[in-house]
Formats: structure tokens, C-alpha cells, sequence
């Protein structure tokens, strides 16, 4: 079997918030390119080679996406696919690392960065309820993650439980 190379890794919240009711909502940027069908990703982004850890990439990239802090922090899911852009050769491969962690504080005038500052299209924050419905509601990217969280709704949930660690 010929080995592949990871060129490219990405840290991702799942990023979860109390509705009014007290039920978990998730946050989630709703991308529109000039041309294409829309589309919901979580918020994160590359780690940069300034980036200590994956999980401080994470907490940058919510800073700059959403002006928001995030507590709380678990591995949850990783998504491994194939990447060829720019540079990449083309049997790279790109590593998602999906934390699930509670927001603490989001303002958005306090985004910046490129997705801001050089936007294609517009990135919209919306919250939608955390739940196999909610999920289902939005066409979520990448297609992994919507299917481990149909499928594990319940146990990321038990991942931000206070007796877990």
C-alpha cells in the first residue's frame, strides 16, 4: 500500500451553545460563493505554521471567524480526505480535527482576518438546534461529519458532561 502524505491539517469547532429553552444549539457559518448553492461549515480553519497546537489554531480561527471564545475543548471526530491545491501533490491528504466545545463569548464586530477582510461571498452566522433534525437541516460540509453526528448526537453531547474529565 503506498503511503500518502498529510499536507494539509484543519482545526474545527463543533461548537455548541443554550438556546432559550435550555436546549443545545450548534453554530454553524453559512457560506455562499458567487455561483455556487450555499453551504454550512463549522467554524476553524488551517493551522499555520505560528500555531503552537492544533487547539490553539482552533481557538485563532474562532477568534478571527466569530470573535469568540470557546471552553471546554474535546477531540470529537477526525475526517481525513484528499487534498491537491496550490503546492499539495497531488496523493496529499488533508487531516479535519472536529472539537466539540462550549462558546463562552462571541462578538461579532471583533472578527477579522481573511474570511473578513477579503471575503469571497458572505459568511452568515446561524445556530441550529443540536439534534439529528437540526443537523439534518442544513446541507453541513464536509459529508463525515454530518454522519458522525447523526450517528453520535448523544455521545458528543456526553463529551462536554461534567464528570468526563
Amino acid at each position: 500500500m503506498t503511503e500518502r502524505r498529510v499536507v494539509k491539517r484543519t482545526a474545527r469547532a463543533i461548537l455548541l451553545d443554550d438556546g432559550p429553552d435550555g436546549s443545545p444549539r450548534m453554530i454553524l457559518i453559512k457560506r455562499t460563493k458567487p455561483g455556487e448553492e450555499p453551504y454550512w461549515i463549522t467554524p476553524g480553519g488551517g493551522v499555520e505554521p505560528d500555531d503552537d497546537t492544533v487547539v490553539a489554531a482552533l481557538h485563532r480561527e474562532l477568534d478571527e471567524e466569530l470573535g469568540a471564545k470557546a471552553t471546554d475543548v474535546v477531540p470529537a471526530f477526525v475526517d481525513t480526505v484528499p487534498y491537491e491545491e496550490g503546492d499539495a501533490p497531488a496523493d496529499g491528504l488533508k487531516v479535519q480535527h472536529f472539537f466539540v466545545c462550549r462558546l463562552e463569548s462571541m462578538d461579532l464586530a471583533r472578527r477579522h482576518g481573511p474570511e473578513v477582510e477579503q471575503p469571497c461571498g458572505t459568511y452568515e452566522v446561524v445556530r441550529v438546534p443540536f439534534t439529528r433534525a437540526g443537523v439534518a437541516s442544513v446541507p453541513l460540509v464536509p459529508p463525515a461529519l454530518r454522519a458522525y453526528l447523526d450517528a453520535n448526537i448523544e455521545g458528543v453531547l456526553a463529551l462536554l458532561a461534567g464528570d468526563f474529565g
